[in-house]
């Protein structure tokens, strides 16, 4: 597996672009290990580890350098203040090619570990643009106003167009396919914006969109 990489460093804030496959409990301790920073090594603090991406996303991730820090980033997150964008190969085209999707998502109760759009869920609010597609594949920028627990891919399961590579909502036979022909979720936290906390100036910090999210549209 591949190493993160720095996107960003101050004397506040790390932002890393973490691999698709490390789960942040790894991450965590990759921090600990290689930076020494005032709660780098704090369990309470999660090593200054201020939100959460799927074991299976790749992208940007922020962590705090101190604890006031980790504390203001943590409230603009639960305050909704923060803007991210993700990017994501689905199955099919998808129609309309920019809208909302407003849909409750909670657990379901025939199958605890997973989540659903439900009726009795929590507000989830996806809206999304469709950038590139050639029919059976379309590649989509995803601007989340909520952040349910594996909110984006049950959205877009729930609008018909499977994230590529989910090998946990889709049906057993297209994981299965997926698996082989792609190797990974094709889900990427592309961007997100926020406040600085020292500077009080708004900061927009971007991940590269990998190469493997591109192919698929481009080899077409």
């Amino acid at each position: 597996m591949q190493n993160p990489t720095i996107i960003y460093e101050d004397d506040y804030i790390l932002a890393l672009n973490k691999p698709a496959g490390m789960d942040v409990e790894m991450l965590q301790a990759w921090v600990k290990d290689n930076f020494k920073f005032a709660i780098s090594n704090s369990y309470e603090l999660r090593n200054g580890l201020v939100h959460r991406l799927d074991k299976p996303t790749s992208g940007i991730i922020l962590f705090a350098k101190t604890e006031d820090v980790f504390y203001a980033i943590q409230k603009q997150f639960a305050d909704r203040t923060t803007e991210k964008v993700y990017e994501a190969l689905v199955h099919g085209k998808v129609i309309p090619e920019e809208g909302t999707i407003n849909a409750k998502i909670g657990r379901l109760p025939w199958k605890r570990i997973n989540f659903g759009v439900i009726e009795s869920g929590r507000e989830a609010l996806t809206n999304y643009k469709v950038t590139a597609s050639n029919g059976e594949y379309s590649l989509l920028e995803l601007y989340p106003k909520t952040g349910r627990t594996h909110q984006l891919r049950v959205h877009l399961k729930h609008i018909g167009n499977l994230v590529v590579g989910d090998q946990k909502y889709a049906p057993r036979k297209i994981a299965k396919a997926d698996l082989i022909k792609f190797g990974r979720l094709m889900l990427h936290a592309k961007s997100i914006k926020f406040v600085h906390p020292a500077t009080k100036e708004k900061i927009t910090l971007v991940a590269p969109l990998p190469n493997d999210l591109k192919l698929p549209i481009d080899e077409k």
